[in-house]
């Protein structure tokens, strides 16, 4: 199978597809407070992300334009992939520490403050890449979902970016930041696709 710019485009928003999808299931699971495993939901997605680096990395030397999209959309995948990293690998660990030893308890709120600080990173990423493709679906004629993806990409990169300036405890709910990068994700899926229809 030849990986052509189209496919590679078409693969690279399927994922963003599906990781809108799942984000939204263990979102909605967390929030009814039903239990699920926790290294399911983020060993899948990080495993989605992996695969993602390697394709928008691929759409971005292939593509003709929109660079600044694609470069925005695999890093923020390598960024996400540290980050769900550290959430699987040191938050039990470092909260176990952090609950034998006295005056350990920083170090648990450290670990899940840098967790969040690059969660939020690559959220502003993804809003960026938002922004870009629903500005050049705009251009080709999709001016309804462009508009949307474009103006879900801005909301994501200005929540996301007041809670990198001002902190997670910050006058913004973290909650408003992942919601929002999480709509973007979507639109962006789905604005890639439409691009991809249109694409000769």
């Amino acid at each position: 199978m030849e990986f052509t710019n189209k496919r590679t485009m078409l693969i690279t928003a399927s994922l963003l597809l599906v990781l809108a999808i799942t984000q939204a299931i263990f979102t909605a699971l967390y929030t009814a407070e039903i239990s699920f495993s926790r290294q399911f939901a983020w060993g899948l997605e990080a495993l989605i992300f992996t695969v993602l680096v390697a394709f928008a990395g691929a759409a971005m030397v292939q593509a003709k334009n929109c660079q600044l999209g694609w470069s925005a959309i695999a890093f923020s995948a390598v960024l996400n992939i540290v980050q769900v990293s550290i959430g699987l690998t040191l938050f039990s660990s470092f909260g176990k520490v952090a609950g034998e030893i006295e005056g350990a308890q920083p170090l648990i709120g450290g670990v899940v403050a840098l967790s969040f600080m690059i969660y939020y990173a690559a959220k502003v990423l993804l809003g960026l890449a938002a922004l870009v493709f629903g500005m050049t679906s705009i251009a080709k004629g999709g001016k309804a979902i462009g508009g949307l993806t474009a103006l879900a990409g801005g909301v994501a990169m200005f929540a996301n970016g007041i809670l990198i300036t001002f902190g997670r405890d910050g006058f913004l709910p973290s909650g408003v930041a992942g919601a929002s990068g999480m709509i973007a994700t979507l639109l962006l899926a789905i604005c890639l696709i439409s691009i991809y229809r249109k694409e000769d």
